[in-house]
């Protein structure tokens, strides 16, 4: 199995967006690696929340890569204005588009790290013809939407064979989950291979969250 360094990105769909700045500078502080910044559109999924000038306001505030995750039908809309606004990397869901191939290309040719999202009752068959036009693959281990849901633990032995789908494509993608995230399901999904972690309630809501990010470090340290 591969083992890549781990990686821990606050979303910042649970941040306080009256001090926004602050929020981000905590999470830099706290040792935080990238920042997750949830899109969503009210049609894919049942919420509706940040455009281009968040991303812009992000980028502002932070040379962290900023990991954009795009819940919304049409995602290729979104593409050069994101890419403009400071996104390292756009995560699209394969149940969006019928065009996955040629959406996960024209990511790449922006600079963009291209992912692939898929939800928890999409099966790995969707995203297996793809796996050489990915820079991440992101496993949701709750159904999106909306933050500080509880994680779903058949998830485990999927982001098991994600791992497996990955090593055996010879795929050198990142395996993120996102979606109830914490310090006690955050070393069962780094032993199933797992390696960047979304976080965003179990950070912005404990009582020291710059200390938080390195506790969820911290527990998806020890491996199996």
């Amino acid at each position: 199995m591969t083992v890549k360094p781990i990686r821990i990105a606050p979303s910042i769909l649970s941040a306080d967006f009256a001090c926004l700045r602050d929020e981000i500078d905590m999470c830099r502080q706290g040792g935080a690696d990238w920042i997750h910044v949830d899109v969503m559109d009210g049609q894919f999924v049942p919420n509706l929340t940040f455009g281009t000038k968040v991303i812009d306001a992000v980028r502002r505030c932070t040379d962290l890569p900023i990991d954009v995750h795009l819940m919304v039908i049409h995602p290729e809309s979104y593409f050069e204005d994101f890419a403009h606004a400071g996104a390292t990397g756009l995560t699209i869901h394969a149940e969006a588009t019928v065009h996955l191939q040629r959406h996960l290309s024209h990511i790449r040719s922006l600079g963009c790290r291209a992912g692939v999202a898929i939800n928890p009752a999409t099966s790995l068959d969707s995203v297996r013809e793809v796996t050489d036009d990915i820079d991440l693959l992101l496993v949701m281990t709750v159904n999106p939407g909306f933050g500080g849901q509880a994680f779903i633990p058949a998830s485990i032995d999927k982001i098991r064979r994600a791992r497996l789908l990955l090593d055996e494509s010879r795929s050198d993608a990142d395996l993120e989950v996102d979606g109830g995230v914490a310090r006690d399901t955050i070393l069962q999904c780094r032993r199933a291979g797992a390696d960047t972690f979304v976080a965003g309630n179990a950070i912005f809501s404990a009582s020291r969250p710059p200390a938080e990010i390195g506790e969820l470090r911290a527990a998806a340290t020890e491996l199996a």
